[in-house]
């Protein structure tokens, strides 16, 4: 998935109009001699196959390059901006299964009544409003009506509550979806009317049988929801002024720093490619009857 990834990225990129030599020689005032001699420095000279070749050895070595505009490594801008980004992931996680899971075990454990409906109602209202409204709208109530929370920038925790919160809500209701089917089923199965009728009380059902059954499917949707957090971190970041991996890959994008987009995708690609696996193997641990060989 990751080579896929990289051979996608290197060839839209090429294919994109524009030339970054050009422009960033005309910016420095440079002459037609200043363009050819900035491309050959950066291969960009070489034929298309030729530059796939040397970026994949590049790769192999752990050289993801340098920035066309910085002049900064590659390696040393994603080291700065990662932590912003996972710490804005991982607390949009924790806001995303903290009201997910609950809402999903109300609404199964009550099903056909109002509350169920209100529970789902809520669930559909977070996955279908847009990341781009729901922050604007937070900025204007909380940010600048109330001033409860500072709208923009970064460096303590209040700035991370609403964008967290933008990004969980969005994963939340997809959770509390999934949770409500999935224990809605296992709530009907015959080895929980056993435990009734053996006096076990309804807690004990479903902390130490129910749930059991209903995890693995859900750490599957979670680790999805990360790889669709690590997409919707490019949209929160920017609304917020916000720094971190994806206004990060924004900026290069516009400046078409080749060497900044291919290394942002490739480290967000291995984050996700990461948690993914981790997911599959906690699969094994949670149900007995998957083996691996």
């Amino acid at each position: 998935m990751l080579l896929g990834m990289v051979t996608l990225v290197f060839l839209v990129l090429r294919v994109l109009p524009g030339d970054p030599i050009a422009v960033l020689a005309a910016q420095s005032g440079g002459s037609a001699a200043d363009v050819a001699r900035l491309r050959a420095e950066y291969g960009l000279d070489r034929p298309l196959g030729v530059q796939y070749v040397l970026y994949l050895l590049n790769l192999a070595r752990g050289n993801l390059g340098r920035s066309l505009y910085t002049g900064q490594t590659v390696s040393q801008l994603i080291a700065q901006q990662v932590p912003a980004t996972l710490a804005l992931t991982g607390a949009a996680m924790l806001v995303a299964v903290g009201l997910g899971l609950p809402l999903g075990i109300v609404a199964a454990q009550r099903r056909g009544t109002w509350i169920d409906s209100l529970c789902m109602d809520l669930a559909v209202v977070g996955v279908s409003v847009p990341i781009v409204l729901s922050g604007l709208v937070m900025i204007l109530v909380f940010g600048l009506a109330l001033r409860w929370l500072p709208a923009t920038g970064q460096g303590t925790l209040g700035h991370l509550v609403m964008p967290a919160a933008v990004m969980g809500l969005s994963s939340a209701g997809s959770i509390a979806r999934l949770v409500r089917a999935h224990l809605g089923e296992v709530l009907d199965e015959q080895f929980i009317s056993v435990g009734r009728a053996k006096g076990l009380s309804e807690g004990v059902l479903l902390v130490r049988y129910a749930l059991r059954n209903v995890l693995p499917p859900v750490l599957t949707l979670i680790g999805l929801q990360f790889g669709f957090m690590l997409s919707g971190a490019v949209v929160t970041e920017s609304i917020f002024a916000r720094q971190g991996l994806g206004r990060t890959l924004v900026d290069a994008i516009l400046y078409q720093d080749y060497p900044v987009v291919q290394g942002v995708v490739l480290v967000s690609a291995g984050i996700y490619t990461g948690i993914n696996l981790t997911v599959d193997l906690a699969h094994g641990f949670l149900d007995p009857r998957i083996v691996y060989e």
